[in-house]
């Protein structure tokens, strides 16, 4: 026991001298004020459609979805881009580099084959450390590093991609996801589903999902902060409830398939909306009321079966699928993580 005693402090030591070296070695910036705004827009019905597809496969696929563009206008009379204005549609970039995507032709077996040789490196810091990534986006995600684009999904919709990344950076810095899952329907949240077979359900409110996991050992778990935008479909906006910070719809059944409740109003139905707050892709935007992010299961996300992501599990060891809090119903996402 006193073996045992003495590691364990002389390893807390260890740990403790560490912690207060790194903390020495990097100071993390003041935070701006809290520009976030929680006050609602409500729209109802479909949008108008301003763009008719972003990408298109090169190659027949089994499962390629239009990656339409929308707008709507909101109660308060606001413009709203749905279902989310994005870099890519801005052609942004740099593009995302695969690790997976079938519209490529890049489909590694497994692990073993995955090469990170040819993904470039896109630089924040010249002093930082080369930091290597791997992404499942459902399904659509563009990355920030203290503000600087690194990573633009190159396939908005499906068929469903993995992503490698690359990026050189000194810490303290700031991971910043924004995250779509995108609509057929655009502005109610919905899609077809399945693509194909006998059951099909044209007005099925889909759900979301973010895996990744960085050489440096961040990987996303509930330490990120995940907040919502877009929240559809409803059958009465008054189904999202305001707790603080917190865009909640806690009478809804469920936060995941099959729990949450489907509303039958189809193109009738209603969206809530908030104001994407500015330079929330920056290391001193201040997320410290944002809720944490929930960490859901790959049999809750439903990608058991997904090759693009059960093909590499030694990629994404330990890292967890996250999302906000209702993976069904909320649409628009951002999900960030400090990183000292």
């Amino acid at each position: 026991m006193s073996i045992i005693r003495t590691f364990v402090v002389a390893s807390f030591a260890s740990t403790f001298i560490a912690g207060c070296q790194s903390m020495g070695q990097s100071t993390a910036p003041a935070l701006d004020s809290d520009n976030t705004s929680y006050k609602r827009m409500v729209t109802q019905g479909r949008a108008r459609t301003i763009v008719e597809n972003l990408y298109r496969c090169p190659v027949k696929v089994g499962n390629h979805r239009i990656s339409a563009v929308g707008q709507i206008t909101a109660d308060d009379g606001t413009v709203i881009t749905v279902p989310a204005e994005t870099a890519l549609q801005k052609g942004l970039g740099p593009k995302s580099q695969d690790l997976y995507n079938e519209c490529n032709q890049i489909i590694p077996k497994n692990s073993a084959e995955v090469s990170t040789a040819g993904v470039p490196v896109i630089e924040i810091d010249s002093d930082g450390e080369v930091i290597t990534g791997y992404i499942v986006a459902d399904n659509y995600y563009e990355m920030w590093v203290n503000g600087k684009l690194v990573s633009v999904d190159n396939t908005p919709y499906t068929p469903f991609n993995s992503s490698i990344v690359k990026f050189k950076v000194k810490r303290p810095y700031a991971l910043a996801f924004l995250l779509v899952d995108w609509d057929e329907h655009l502005g109610l949240g919905m899609e077809l589903f399945p693509i194909s077979g006998p059951k099909q359900n044209p007005w099925y409110p889909g759900d979301g999902g973010l895996i990744a996991k960085f050489s440096v050992g961040t990987m996303t778990d509930s330490s990120w902060k995940a907040q919502s935008f877009y929240i559809a479909p409803l059958a009465d906006p008054k189904n999202v409830v305001e707790r603080g910070n917190v865009h909640d719809t806690p009478n809804l059944g469920g936060r995941t398939h099959p729990f949450a409740k489907i509303p039958d109003c189809q193109d009738k139905c209603y969206a809530v909306h908030y104001p994407i707050p500015a330079n929330w892709q920056s290391l001193r935007f201040n997320d410290t009321n944002w809720p944490r992010a929930w960490e859901f299961t790959d049999e809750e996300i439903g990608v058991t079966n997904l090759p693009a992501y059960t093909r590499y599990p030694e990629l994404f060891a330990g890292a967890r699928w996250i999302w906000s809090q209702n993976l069904v119903l909320d649409n628009v996402v951002i999900a960030r993580k400090m990183v000292r």
